[in-house]
C-alpha cells in the first residue's frame, strides 16, 4: 500500500500515559508530515501523571519539537486508586533510557479544558489519539458536553475484544487503569444522538477503538530495529553516536526483556505507534461497528470491554472496532518515517546532510 496522498495537514492532538510504546508514537507523530501536532495532554498510567509530563517533554525535545504544547490533566483515575506499571516499562517509564531532563515548561491549561478549548476552536478538524487511561477525555466531555461533535475523529488504544487481556484474563490495561473513565466517552461518543449529529455533518460516526487484537500482532523485533537504524544512516552498534536510537535501543531493550520473559518472544508489543498511525491514516484498519460498554462491578472481571458481537442488547454499535490491520504497511513506514527523523538528528550532530 502505497504512501497517503499529500494533504493538508491533520491537526492532532494526542493523550499519553508516556511510557516506552507511546515515546514511540511520539517519534511517529513528529516524523509524520501529514501531521500538524497541535498539543500532546498528559494522564496517569504506566507511570505516575508527573513523570508523564518529563516523559512527554523529554522525547518532544529529543525530536526536535520544543515547539508543542504538553498539558497536564488529573493524575489519579476517576474513582479508583492508582496502579503503575513499571515492570513493564521501567520505574521511569521509559526502560534502561535516560534523557537530558526537560527544559520546556508545561501548559498552564489542563488536559481536559486543552482538549476540548481546541476542538472548539476547530470545529471538525482536530483527531483526538488516546494512548493511555481515558481519563482526561472523560473529563473533557464532563466539562463540555459538545466535545463528541466537535472532533474530527476519536480514535483510542485501548480494549479487548476478541482476545485475552494484559493486565487480568480479560482487561486490557489502558481501560483497566480507569474502567470509569472509559465507560464514559464509550457511552458519550457513542450516543445515538452523537452518531447521528456527525453522518449528518460528514464525520465517522464513531469511535475507532483498536484493541489487543490486532495491536498485538504489531511486535517489533531486533530485526526490525536494525532495519531503522539502516534507515538512519548508522549501524545499531554505533546507536550510541545517534540521540534517538540510542534512545530507541535502550528504551525498547527493556521492553523486549520484558515480553520475552512474560510472551515469549524477543521483541516488543507497539499497541500505541499503529493506534497514533491510524489516526492519521484509517485506511490501515478494518472496523466493525459493535455495542460496547465496560464492566465496572465484577468479582473477576472489572475493567472488561463486553462487546455484543451478536447484538444481544439491542443497542446500536458505539464503536468502531478495528478486526484487521495492514501491520506490514505500518511497520514500513514506522520504519521510514522514525529512521528518516534520526537520520536529520545523525546529519545535524555529524555536519552533513541526513540520507
Amino acid at each position: 500500500m502505497p504512501e497517503p496522498a499529500a494533504l493538508a495537514r491533520l491537526p492532532l492532538i494526542v493523550d499519553v500515559d508516556t511510557g516506552i510504546d507511546d515515546s514511540l508514537a511520539l517519534l511517529y507523530a513528529c516524523a509524520s508530515p501529514e501531521a500538524e501536532l497541535v498539543t500532546v495532554t498528559c494522564t496517569a498510567g504506566n507511570v505516575d501523571a508527573r513523570q508523564v509530563a518529563e516523559n512527554t517533554r523529554a522525547v518532544l525535545e529529543l525530536a526536535g519539537r520544543a515547539d508543542v504544547e504538553v498539558a497536564i490533566g488529573r493524575e489519579t483515575p476517576l474513582v479508583r486508586d492508582l496502579v503503575t506499571a513499571p515492570e513493564t516499562h521501567g520505574p521511569r517509564g521509559i526502560g534502561y533510557a535516560t534523557l537530558p531532563p526537560a527544559r520546556m515548561p508545561l501548559s498552564r491549561r489542563h488536559s481536559a479544558d486543552l482538549i476540548a478549548e481546541e476542538a472548539a476552536g476547530r470545529p471538525g478538524e482536530v483527531t483526538l489519539v488516546t494512548l493511555g487511561p481515558l481519563t482526561n477525555v472523560a473529563l473533557a466531555v464532563l466539562r463540555e458536553p459538545e466535545l463528541p461533535r466537535l472532533l474530527r475523529r476519536l480514535v483510542i488504544m485501548g480494549g479487548s475484544y476478541r482476545s485475552a487481556g494484559n493486565t487480568a484474563p480479560t482487561t486490557e490495561w489502558n481501560v483497566a487503569v480507569d474502567p470509569d473513565a472509559a465507560r464514559i466517552v464509550f457511552r458519550a461518543f457513542g450516543d445515538p444522538g452523537v452518531v447521528a449529529d456527525r453522518e449528518r455533518a460528514g464525520l465517522p460516526p464513531r469511535p475507532i477503538a483498536l484493541g489487543l487484537d490486532v495491536t498485538e500482532r504489531v511486535k517489533f523485533t531486533p530485526e526490525h530495529l536494525a532495519r531503522l537504524a539502516a534507515r538512519a544512516g548508522s549501524p545499531l552498534e554505533g546507536a550510541h553516536t545517534n540521540p534517538i536510537l540510542r534512545y530507541l535501543d535502550d528504551a525498547l531493550r527493556f521492553y523486549m526483556e520484558f515480553h520475552s520473559q512474560y510472551d515469549g518472544f524477543y521483541g516488543a508489543f507497539i499497541h500505541d505507534p499503529l493506534a497514533l498511525a491510524v489516526g492519521l491514516d484509517p485506511s490501515l484498519v478494518r472496523t466493525e461497528a459493535v455495542p460496547v460498554d465496560v464492566e465496572l462491578g465484577g468479582t473477576l472481571t472489572t475493567g472488561e470491554t463486553v462487546a455484543d458481537w451478536r447484538r444481544s442488547w439491542g443497542r446500536p454499535p458505539n464503536l468502531d472496532i478495528a478486526v484487521e490491520a495492514d501491520i506490514p504497511t505500518f511497520m514500513d513506514r514506522f520504519i521510514e518515517r522514525v529512521g528518516a527523523l534520526a537520520a536529520m538528528e545523525l546529519g545535524s550532530h555529524s555536519g552533513r546532510e541526513p540520507t
